[in-house]
Order: structure tokens, then sequence, then C-alpha cells
């Protein structure tokens, strides 16, 4: 949809209206045709339809394109109101600066900031709005430290509301404490598991060493007596010699 034209002041050219809602065009695009429309509006004309509202020829959306600039530059530099003239704003300004004013003007309707509140105020009274709200916030005057909305001062106990919190402490402290504990008995697991592993290595290995040392002490007993037999037969060599 256009701007109103009701808004605008002095005379708008006729070509400077949306052929489909009558309006001034707002982000305007160009058919072929040279017929323009408000971007909006012929997107949902062309939804159902697939020539020009003005004179039907054939249009598609991949041919609209931006207005002439001449166009645009005559379209920039209309005056028109605010759309908050009804609220009391009198601001008149071009066209191409409007959103810019209508984003920062002190008639503009907007909502409290406060959760809850469903208020909509003008920008202009929103501070004194919310030094009243009923949904406004503010420290606890006892001290207890609670952030707490003006319509909950009757139920608020500070004294209720800190034990509330010492058992919710409490309650995450055990947690933690049991997360820790599990994730400790773990670790334990864990090494408990590699030392058993580790350990039976170590007993395998140790066990391969004597058997080890076991063949070596064999062979060198074969070896010693292999020596005696080898000595013997050469003391009864010389014998044998001294009585030759």
């Amino acid at each position: 949809m256009g701007y109103d034209i009701e808004r605008f002041v002095g005379y708008v050219n006729e070509g400077l209206l949306c052929s489909i809602c009558r309006d001034v065009l707002e982000d305007p695009l160009q058919a072929p045709c040279e017929h323009a429309f408000c971007t909006a509006c012929i997107h949902g004309w062309l939804v159902h339809h697939s020539n020009c509202p003005e004179d039907r020829q054939m249009i598609d959306v991949s041919l609209l394109r931006p207005l002439y600039r001449y166009m645009k530059n005559d379209l920039n530099r209309l005056q028109l109101h605010c759309k908050n003239r009804d609220y009391g704003c009198e601001m008149v300004c071009s066209l191409e600066s409007i959103d810019r004013h209508e984003r920062e003007c002190e008639y503009s309707q907007i909502p409290c900031s406060n959760a809850g509140c469903t208020v909509q105020i003008e920008r202009r009274n929103l501070d004194g709005h919310l030094a009243v709200c009923e949904y406004r916030s503010r420290e606890c005057p006892n001290g207890c430290g609670y952030t707490i909305l003006s319509a909950e001062d009757a139920q608020h106990n500070c004294v209720a509301e800190l034990r509330t919190e010492l058992e919710l402490l409490r309650s995450e402290m055990i947690c933690r404490v049991e997360e820790a504990k599990h994730e400790m008995e773990s670790r334990l697991d864990s090494q408990r598991r590699h030392m058993v592993q580790k350990e039976s290595i170590l007993q395998n290995e140790i066990e391969e060493l004597k058997s080890q040392m076991s063949r070596m002490m064999s062979d060198v007993r074969s070896l010693m007596a292999a020596e005696r037999q080898h000595r013997q037969e050469l003391e009864q060599a010389e014998l044998e010699k001294r009585e030759l």
C-alpha cells in the first residue's frame, strides 16, 4: 500500500500515484509499459494476474524495474504530514526524510518497555509512564537485594525469598558435589582399569623373562657338562700319551 494522498501538502502529479491502490507510490516499481506501482501492490496483483492492471499488457515480476530517476526525485521532494498528526505532531517534511522523522517522532505510539505491561504510550510521555507503571521494577528497600515489581510489593517477603534462594543454592551445591563425586569415581575406575591392565602386561613380561632365564640356565648347565666331558677326554688322552 502507498502513502495516503490526504497526508500530502499541495498537488501530487498523477504519475506519482500507484495504478493499483491509487495512493502515492511507496517503494515503487515500474513496468515496461511505464505504469508505476507500489512494490507490495504489484507483487500482490501478479500472484493472481499476469498483466498490467492499467492497460492489460502482459508483464512478469522479472520485467519490473526501479522508477525513472527524475520521477524518483519528484517523488522524494513531495511534502507530507507526519503520520502522528492526529496525536499533535505538526511536522511537515519531504517524503525522502519522513521515515527517519517518524522513527524518532515524540508523538509516536510505542509500547511500554516493562515486561508484562501492554500499554501503548507516546514517546514523549514514556518517562512519566515508567515512573508510575505498575509493572516497573526496583530493588527491595529492605536490603535483601531482590528486584521486585510494584504490583508485588504487598506479597514480597524478604525472609521467605532469601530462604527460597538458600534452598535453591543448597540444592545446586548438592547437585554439583554429586556431579564432582561421579566424575572422580569415573576417573578412578578408569585409572584402576588402566593399572590392572598394565599389571597384567607386566606380569606376562615377568613370566616370559623367567621362562627365558630358565632356558638360559639349562643351556649353561649343558655347556658346563660338555666342558667337563671334554676335559676328562683331554686328561685321558694325556695319560695314554704318557704311557706310550
